[in-house]
This record gives C-alpha cells, structure tokens and sequence, in this order.
C-alpha cells in the first residue's frame, strides 16, 4: 500500500513542480547574489545571510533558512493538505475505503508517504543551496561575525542536523494540512488553512506583546538550528522546539484520526 501510494505521488506533475521550485530558487538565488554581490545582504539578519556569498556553506544556509518560514512551508502544506481531501475531490476516497483497507492504516498510509516527501522536499533546498553555493562561491569554511563553526566538516555536519531539525519542524503544518484534508473535500482549503498556521503563527511571533504565549507557538523555535553555528544564548532551544513539534504533531493527528473514522465519504 505504502509503494502504491509513493508511485501515485511520484507520478503528479505537481510533485515534480514542487521540487523544481525548491531546488530552482536556490540557484537563481546564488546566480543574482553572484551577479551583484553588493546587494545579497543590508547588514541585517543572521550573519551567514549576510555573507552569503562569502562560501558555498553560508550559501547553503542562507537557503534553508529563508525557505524554511515560507517557500517549503507551502510544499509541505501541499502534502498535507491533499493528503484525503485529493482524493474525496477526485471521487475515488470511497473506492480506496471498499477495499478491506481499516480507516486507520490509509490515513497513516497518507501521513507517511506525504512525510517522506516532506523530507525529501527539506533535503531537496539543503543540496541544491550546497551545490549552487559550492560551484558559485567555492568550497571554503563557513564565514561570518560570529560564527564559531572553523572548518567545511564541522559545519556540514550542522547543515545536516539544521536539515534534520527543520524536517520536525514542518512537522504541525503538515499534521495540520492532514487534520484539515479529513474534514473537508476541497484540497485547496485544507493546503491553504495548512500555511495559514505558518503564516498566522510567524506574525504573532513577531508580536513581543504577546511575552511568553508566543513560546508555544508553533513556529516559534523554526529558526532555532542557528545556535548550531553561533554562540549560544539557550542550548535547549533545539531541544524545546523538537518537543512543541511533536506535541503538536501529535494533537493534530489525534484529531484527524478521529475525525477521519467518524466521516461520512459516502455524502
């Protein structure tokens, strides 16, 4: 079942398109900041952005750390979001439940399949930042104010767990997009309330008014894998923010579970 669903997915366009903007705009991103290196940073933001064209690492990160808050949060909520609800709009979720296949078993199918291409999807923008930023900027130490990574190792050994940890947190957009995609039959919708979260959940976090309420927020600890290279201020944030992923994670699987094994496809 797992297989069948992985070739499903493989075999839509809008997959490949996915992947062709992830890693597309990593390249695009290195040949405009080549092109004109006075204008890839202002002064401002984390200062491997700043110096972005300094090293294909910094390149790199300078990647997963912008599209981690927007760009790959749509494709992950696109993997969510159509997780059920692409199939009730193609009319064929009622076919898949004749089959003696438990409620269950097809959501988690769903969920699993939909989370490997989430991560492909992380891995995808980590490779593509490396390889542009390596053949663009050269394949020297990570460079910067602050940074205390010294050697290529070192640091490509953090981009590896950065990746890894962005993985989790992408985590409640995609349980989210599910939750939504039991609930209704419009694949739109539920893609949409997915990023919606992010967007929503970044903008109160930007609220400091809000003082501690926006610690449980479930963006909050996104960006938290950049304590791997600069002095740390709290080394339990990575820490704090694999846990609030998970919870909410699991908050929103446990209602689409829910949800999905009381609904009515026949309607």
């Amino acid at each position: 079942m797992i297989a069948v669903e992985l070739v499903k997915q493989l075999r839509r366009l809008r997959t490949w398109i996915a992947f062709g903007f992830l890693v597309g705009v990593p390249v695009v991103a290195g040949i405009a900041n080549k092109l004109n290196p006075g204008e890839s940073g202002d002064g401002e933001g984390p200062p491997f952005a700043v110096a972005t064209t300094a090293s294909g690492l910094n390149h790199a990160l300078a990647s997963l750390g912008f599209q981690s808050v927007f760009f790959l949060v749509i494709v992950v909520a696109l993997f969510g979001g159509e997780t059920i609800a692409g199939e009730a709009n193609w009319g064929t979720l009622r076919y898949l439940l004749v089959r003696p296949v438990a409620r269950r078993r097809l959501l988690l199918t769903k969920l699993l399949v939909a989370f490997v291409f989430a991560t492909a999807a992380t891995f995808a923008v980590t490779f593509s930042g490396l390889a542009s930023g390596i053949a663009l900027f050269g394949w020297k130490p990570l460079q910067g104010p602050l940074i205390f990574t010294t050697s290529q190792g070192e640091a490509l050994y953090g981009l590896t767990l950065s990746t890894i940890y962005v993985v989790g947190a992408m985590l409640p957009v995609l349980t989210f997009g599910l939750m939504l995609s039991t609930m209704t039959d419009i694949p739109a919708g539920a893609i949409g309330g997915a990023f919606g979260l992010s967007i929503v959940s970044q903008i109160l976090d930007a609220i400091t008014g809000l003082g501690p309420i926006r610690y449980a927020l479930p963006t909050h600890y996104t960006t938290a894998w950049i304590n791997l290279f600069f002095p740390i201020d709290d080394p339990f944030e990575m820490v704090r923010g694999t846990m609030l992923h998970l919870v909410y994670a699991l908050v929103f699987l446990g209602v689409a579970l829910w949800w999905f094994q009381r609904k009515d496809v026949l309607s």
